[in-house]
């Protein structure tokens, strides 16, 4: 298969990898010990172009995956297709597939999540991980749908908002250049609506998930190009294989009865951007790290950033990254 090649990262490999579940499409560049990256909503493996070559150069064999439903792996139709134990038997099945036993693991946003619990079922397979954005927090008593629908009063949140089929792909699929856009600006540090404006994570009554976008500026760490390659793959894709992981959060509840409340006792890194959403919300869960990342090399805060901290800190983040790697592998 012929991958395109106006991609920013001329010196790596682009694969089809066959995994118990389909195939998984990975890029990957350098050699070493394995670092596998995961990303998370909605994005790519391109969003982890700027960590392939420094973890390569450092030493390492750098290999960024689609998650399946995105790009070029594998996107069954079935909701359930979606849960996060195939997610992780994704991963296991890709390492595999790269003739490799174990490798030290990477995610972002709800890659972060699969990282993590990729880490928390098959310890043998994933001897370390890191964590950007989306702090670990372990299965608790509550069913996440209950949780969501307590969240927002009058507004709606929007991992509710993403739960009916077909729902939120009819917003975004009218337009998904300028929906995309619109995303990344509001969770982004330069372009984020003000202090006291409408929470961009919640639906007003009858309205949309990008009635708060913002619409006419880009964030500094997005290019056109770039817009142009996340546009491109979610034109081709649609939507549906990307939130399907959302829709899928209490089946994963269920599926990890046993690990309740469990820690992840790897070897572990955490970097969040201060003033991201997930941080914020969840800065009690970053607190209990002691127990629940006994693990734990080192947290990281990144002041005046937003969400998607490998690409708006790429200098800072590979530093982060590349140090922590050298310690632990």
């Amino acid at each position: 298969m012929s991958f395109p090649s106006s991609v920013p990262v001329p010196d790596a490999e682009h694969r089809l990898v066959d995994v118990p579940g389909g195939r998984v499409h990975l890029v990957e560049q350098g050699t070493g010990p394995l670092v596998l990256m995961v990303h998370g909503f909605p994005e790519s493996w391109y969003s982890w172009r700027h960590q392939l070559p420094a973890i390569a150069a450092a030493g390492f064999r750098a290999v960024a995956i689609d998650v399946r439903g995105y790009g070029r792996s594998s996107k069954p139709r079935e909701v359930d297709a979606y849960r996060m134990l195939n997610h992780v038997a994704d991963n296991v099945g890709g390492v595999r597939a790269l003739g490799e036993r174990t490798a030290v693991i990477v995610g972002h946003d709800w890659g972060a999540s699969i990282a993590a619990n990729s880490a928390l079922l098959r310890p043998g397979v994933f001897t370390a991980v890191a964590l950007l954005s989306v702090p670990y927090t372990p299965r608790s008593g509550f069913r996440p749908s209950d949780a969501f629908a307590r969240i927002g009063g009058d507004e709606e949140f929007y991992v509710r908002y993403f739960q009916e089929p077909g729902r939120a792909e009819a917003e975004i699929e009218t337009d998904v250049r300028a929906w995309l856009a619109g995303f990344y600006a509001a969770l982004s540090a330069d372009t984020m609506p003000p202090p006291g404006a409408g929470d961009p994570h919640f639906v007003p009554a009858g309205g949309k998930l990008s009635d708060r976008f913002p619409s006419d500026r880009l964030p500094s760490w997005l290019t056109l190009d770039d817009l142009d390659f996340y546009a491109n793959e979610f034109e081709r894709t649609g939507l549906t294989g990307a939130l399907n992981r959302y829709r899928n959060v209490d089946r994963d509840w269920e599926d990890l009865a046993s690990w309740d409340g469990a820690p992840i006792t790897q070897p572990s890194l955490f970097v969040g951007g201060g003033l991201d959403a997930s941080t914020t919300w969840l800065a009690d869960a970053i607190k209990a790290y002691p127990d629940t990342l006994p693990g734990l090399v080192s947290s990281h805060i990144l002041e005046g950033c937003g969400h998607w901290v490998q690409q708006e800190r790429a200098d800072e983040v590979n530093r982060l990254l590349i140090d922590w790697l050298r310690e632990v592998s």
